[in-house]
Formats: structure tokens, sequence, C-alpha cells
């Protein structure tokens, strides 16, 4: 059982890392993740961690991907479910839905990745974490775009990642995304960034410092 009662679900290993560290640049305190390791196992998983009796705060982070209304509507459904009812759209700075002890819910957020406006998924995000005016990001596009089709091992939607993490490799001391974040390679300064640490805040109740 997670300390307090509080979770959060995520996708993957890399979206617990950039949580992970966006919190620890904006001081916030950290609270247990649970990786479903895809997005079908993270939606199985929210009816159960809805009803967990001892469960005060869920958070919900997901890829948007190619179809942001089918995705929100799968999330919608599950927590309905569980006696939930979710906005008929997401919010741009977030959902969340304040707890109701009479029926033994917990508050519950949702995070749909990049901004819960546009179709899209992690890497849509970090790439609004890049400096502005970064002389390096139009070389790693200019790198992935170059590669002749037949030689592209990654996935044909995964283009945005390829770019992604070609400008990572080019650091001094290539990372992943998250240690990226910790190394102050990619900034939290930017809107998208700050509006995603003041929903973190507000789903855990955490005061800005």
């Amino acid at each position: 059982m997670a300390p307090h009662g509080k979770l959060l679900l995520v996708e993957g290993k890399t979206d617990k890392d950039v949580v992970y560290h966006i919190r620890e640049r904006a001081s916030i305190p950290q609270s247990p993740v649970s990786v479903e390791n895809d997005v079908d196992r993270l939606l199985r998983a929210i009816y159960e961690a809805v009803k967990n009796e001892e469960r005060m705060v869920l958070g919900i982070m997901l890829d948007a991907d190619d179809y942001p209304e089918r995705r929100w509507q799968a999330v919608a459904g599950r927590l309905r479910k569980a006696g939930i009812e979710l906005p008929s759209f997401p919010q741009p700075e977030g959902v969340v839905i304040d707890s109701d002890p009479s029926k033994g819910l917990p508050r519950v957020g949702v995070w749909m990745m990049p901004d819960n406006e546009k179709p899209g998924e992690l890497e849509d995000f970090l790439k609004r974490m890049l400096p502005p005016s970064d002389p390096v990001w139009p070389l790693a596009k200019a790198y992935i775009n170059g590669i002749p089709t037949p030689h592209r091992k990654f996935q044909k939607g995964k283009t945005l990642r390829a770019k992604v993490h070609a400008w990572l490799a080019a650091r001094k001391d290539p990372r992943l995304p998250g240690q990226a974040i910790g190394a102050h390679d990619l900034a939290i300064g930017g809107p998208l960034c700050v509006r995603f640490t003041a929903w973190l805040r507000d789903l855990f109740g955490e005061p800005p410092p």
C-alpha cells in the first residue's frame, strides 16, 4: 500500500523518471508511482486503484496519442464505473476531482500528455522543455529526418521520440529524459511544465514553496 494512500499511475518507466525529477526540481514531495508498462494496463488498473479503501489521492498520467477524445473517454469510463465523474472534456490545467469521503472516494486527478488538448505523448511535453532557441535541436531534427526510411528502426509514429533522444545524445553527459531534467538540460520554467507542476501540487495537496 502506498504511504498515506497517495498514488500516481503512469504508462512507463520514462514517465516515472520524468515526474520524479520535475518534482525534485520544483521541491514537490515525492509520492509513490505505479508503472503500468502500457496504456491498456493503466486503464485496467484505474478501478482497483480508486476502490482501495485506504486510497486518499489517485493521479492518472497518460498519453493522448493520436486520438485525445477517445483516450479521454476511456479514462472517464473506468472512473465512472468506480463512482467518479470526469468533465466531458479535459482542461488545459489538468483535472482534479475533490474526494468524497461519504462515498469512500479519493481525490482523483488526470493529466493527458502533452497538454490536455492536443494529440501527442510524453516527448511532445519534453520538446517544450527545450531551452529557447536551442541551436542543437534543428540539427537533431535534421539528423533524424535525413535517415532513409528503409533504415529507420524506430516506429513510424515515434519520429519525435527519436529526435528528442538525438538531442539528448548531444548533451555533455548523454542522459535519459528524467536525468536531463535533473541536470537542468531541460527547463521546468516554461508555461506547460509550470501548469503540470501546479496540477501535481493541487492533486497531492502540496502548497507552493
